[in-house]
């Protein structure tokens, strides 16, 4: 079944706010079986509205609607889907009573908290337990159109215990099977190149996908089929294969972060970690603290941005300094050896960079970047080189940093 969302809000399109509730919809749909074939984002204007749903009730089985039911002005998408099913507004002593209940010692009840009890008369009116905005679902020609609010959590509440749940009974679906493989060293391409021969002989019921993330790619095998057992075993055979012709490149096989691999790494060796940090910022600390369980194995981070603290905190002599600058090999190395003499770990990671937009010099551009890792004696170093922006340098310095450790432990 093709599923279409609509999203609803001047603050979606001007930047104000990010849509990461298709994002999680799409994620959840496709979990079920469900196809999301497009993501659509409008103004708060009755007009663009309905050329939006009409499209998409023309296009697609089920379409999706999040934002424009609260209870100020701009809102106002309810209004607009009674004129597109021709039907007025009635008030719902039930919705009512769940406004109450949701305001209770909260917020004094109003004019227009009370308004938002007004629900179109020719629809399925499901309480949301979360919001005073209720959710409606219409059914026309054979076709499922959803509201709810647009706020993330009440959206996933909805979403979880209601609309999921009642498309499930309402359609049979077919199985989907998703498998997701995590690849280092290959350039896009150059992977692209080397598994020709395997991609052209997948079978029809399996489709492949390429995600690249900096410093990886993620490669998708999603299987469609009636039998959800014998496409699981078909997904897992073809994914077999990537192993043979890649070998140590395949760097998992669970759609896991770099911090969780590495983590896990440390983990089962029963290793502790430490990080020196400048261009980051602290950044692989926050990813590296980002998985639950990770007191066992990291003890903590210097963020070191200037030679002052280089110097005083991890011991990186001034001479060092001097002589080779603080985006040098010699620094993060230092660096390095510093963190795991300070906080007493077996391994450690340093990065030392120009991050940009400004800072760099001929000699060494905006974009630089050193990076080291550590585990006992064994130091192994990368020179990242060429500028993305600032935002994207230090990703790339962070998933590097990251690899460089899986490296040294492996």
């Amino acid at each position: 079944m093709f599923v279409e969302i609509i999203t609803i809000g001047d603050e979606l399109l001007i930047g104000q706010v990010v849509d990461t509730n298709s994002a999680w919809m799409g994620k959840e749909l496709n979990n079920v079986g469900f196809e999301v074939i497009r993501v659509t984002s409008v103004r708060d204007r009755e007009n663009e509205i309905l050329e939006a749903v009409d499209a998409a009730m023309k296009r697609v089985d089920i379409v999706l609607m999040t934002g424009g039911l609260g209870p100020t002005k701009d809102d106002i998408t309810k209004y607009t889907l009674c004129k597109y099913f021709g039907t007025e507004l009635v008030f719902s002593d039930m919705v009512f009573e769940n406004i109450k209940r949701i305001l209770a010692n909260r917020i004094t009840m109003n004019p227009l908290n009370k308004a938002q009890a007004m629900v179109p008369r020719d629809c399925t009116v499901i309480n949301n337990r979360v919001g005073t905005a209720s959710v409606s679902w219409f059914e026309k020609n054979s076709k499922v159109l959803v509201s709810m609010p647009g706020v993330p959590q009440e959206m996933k509440t909805n979403m979880s215990e209601e609309i999921i749940p009642r498309l499930c009974s309402r359609y049979k679906m077919g199985a989907i099977v998703h498998k997701t493989y995590t690849v280092k060293n290959y350039p896009e391409s150059v992977l692209a190149i080397t598994l020709t021969d395997w991609e052209n002989q997948l079978p029809e019921c399996i489709k492949l996908a390429y995600l690249p993330k900096s410093g990886i790619i993620r490669l998708r095998l999603t299987g469609r089929g009636n039998n959800e057992e014998e496409i699981k075993q078909i997904v897992l055979k073809e994914g077999a294969k990537l192993y043979d012709i890649l070998g140590d490149n395949v760097l998992d096989e669970n759609d896991s972060p770099l911090e969780e691999i590495v983590g896990s790494m440390l983990k089962e060796r029963n290793l502790t970690l430490s990080t020196a940090e400048s261009c980051t910022g602290g950044n692989i600390a926050a990813r590296i603290t980002s998985v639950p369980g990770c007191s066992v194995y990291f003890k903590g981070s210097v963020v070191a941005y200037s030679n002052e603290v280089k110097k005083g905190l991890l011991n990186v002599s001034e001479d060092t300094l001097n002589r080779f600058g603080a985006v040098s090999e010699e620094v993060v190395k230092e660096m390095l050896n510093g963190a795991m003499n300070s906080l007493k770990t077996d391994c450690a990671v340093a990065v030392s960079g120009i991050a940009g937009p400004d800072g760099g010099t001929a000699e060494k551009p905006v974009g630089t970047v050193w990076i080291a890792a550590a585990y006992g004696k064994t130091i192994l170093t990368q020179k990242q080189e060429v500028d993305f922006g600032r935002e994207l340098n230090v990703e790339r310095a962070t998933n590097n940093a990251l690899l460089l450790l899986q490296k040294v432990l492996f």
